[in-house]
């Protein structure tokens, strides 16, 4: 990941493409360990157990078990300093995370709430 991060830094990240969680996450920088000043560009962060159940639900996973306990992920800098941000969120079931992260305070506790600082960010809602 070291070395990713790395490559990342090598050149401008023309685009970011995200996704958001029922809990606010952005690209997997869940609440608890979101950083908004991280100095990585890349990290391995733990999944909680809300987040692992969201991937059960969406059916990428055959039982709890089974759904990863880590991912790797950009982290919310790396996210920021794309030029242009693509986040795709379905499903009624992030509708909280969605109104949260456009209307709520801009903080980790929804980390996805950054993005309303950045100066090209599209969002596409189902």
């Amino acid at each position: 990941m070291e070395e990713y991060g790395q490559k990342l830094l090598e050149g401008p990240i023309h685009l970011a493409c995200v996704g958001i969680g029922e809990n606010g996450h952005i690209a997997f920088n869940d609440p608890p360990v979101a950083d908004f000043e991280d100095k990585l560009q890349v990290k391995k962060v733990q999944l909680d157990e809300g987040c692992r159940k969201q991937q059960l639900g969406e059916g990428w996973f055959a039982s709890f078990e089974e759904t990863p306990e880590y991912a790797a992920t950009l982290t919310v800098p790396a996210i920021m300093r794309a030029e242009c941000i693509s986040c795709v969120v379905v499903d009624l079931r992030k509708a909280d995370a969605i109104l949260a992260a456009l209307h709520g305070e801009i903080s980790t506790a929804c980390p996805s709430s950054i993005m309303r600082k950045h100066a090209n960010t599209l969002m596409w809602l189902d």
